[in-house]
């Protein structure tokens, strides 16, 4: 089984719902996505996956989050923007994206902070 795993960034800001805490505010991160794809074999040039595919794939959906406050943009407008919902949100958006190709979406990771995240894959 081989593993390919891209990183991004994005800028926002997020404020949680119901939080009792610092968080029930308005406050920003730079967020950090990294996503994996897993692949039994390679392809005829020897590549499980193209980075530069992943990449584009992933950039669409992270481009109208990028310098916005999630919690106004849909489906955040609707649920918490917690890292787990961005996490799963953005599962599903590739997946769709993904449909079709030899590769299998394996695991979504949303980091708030170097020392803190999140990683969905159901």
């Amino acid at each position: 089984m081989y593993q390919v795993s891209v990183e991004q960034h994005f800028d926002a800001a997020h404020y949680l719902r119901g939080y009792k805490g610092k968080c029930e505010t308005v406050h920003g991160h730079r967020f950090k996505v990294v996503v994996t794809v897993s692949r039994q074999g390679l392809d005829q040039i020897d590549l499980a996956y193209d980075f530069v595919e992943l990449k584009g794939k992933l950039k669409q959906i992270l481009d109208r989050f990028d310098h916005s406050l999630l919690n106004e943009v849909p489906p955040f407008d609707k649920i918490n923007a917690s890292s787990e919902n961005i996490a799963s949100t953005i599962y599903k958006e590739l997946a769709e994206k993904l449909r079709g190709e030899p590769v299998r979406l394996a695991a979504v990771e949303v980091w708030e902070s170097p020392e803190n995240r999140v990683t969905y894959s159901p």
